[in-house]
């Protein structure tokens, strides 16, 4: 970190979180999502959101927390207490980039595209900018191409049954096409 003595209430910015354990997190084959610092609890937390192509299982959360808590031990600057949350984003994280998607294959998804319609699907995959969604029409199933760009707001769905045999095939089919 560049700025260790700048940190306020000797805790540092969410940027410097970032620099000091992406490394390490990289390594481990997660990226960091999001670093919060909140100073108006007691003690004060700082919230660490990893995510990979895999997502992180509980021993792989207890692992980023026992390498990101010895990271930032050895910060001489760190001198606040705090608690140190690692984890995962969310179901209810908003679906924003490629890779985004590419991690919620085979999940139903809900989406508000630009235009104004809603449209709900499994994701099948993604590439060069382009979600490919097997959708309900009519009886049976399809494959849709939605443009990133069109995607106002996305979100996974949670699902309490299981999908038809005819969805997953095509999400299957179509993840073999696209090379996921």
């Amino acid at each position: 970190m560049t700025q260790r003595s700048a940190f306020s209430g000797g805790l540092p910015a969410p940027s410097q979180v970032i620099e000091l354990l992406s490394g390490e997190f990289a390594r481990a084959g997660y990226e960091i999502e999001d670093v919060g610092v909140d100073q108006t609890v007691r003690p004060p937390r700082i919230t660490v959101v990893a995510d990979g192509d895999v997502s992180p299982d509980l021993d792989t959360v207890t692992e980023l927390s026992r390498v990101a808590s010895e990271l930032l031990d050895t910060v001489p600057a760190l001198t606040a207490a705090y608690v140190l949350e690692v984890t995962s984003p969310g179901v209810d994280r908003p679906l924003t980039a490629e890779k985004h998607f590419r991690r919620a294959r085979t999940r139903k998804v809900e989406l508000a595209l630009c235009d104004g319609a809603a449209l709900s699907g499994r994701v099948a995959g993604v590439a060069d900018g382009v979600v490919r969604l097997v959708v309900r029409t009519g009886h049976d199933w399809s494959v849709r191409s939605i443009a990133l760009a069109d995607i106002a707001k996305a979100v996974v769905q949670v699902e309490f049954s299981r999908p038809s045999a005819r969805e997953l095939e095509l999400v299957d089919q179509t993840g073999r096409e696209a090379g996921q």
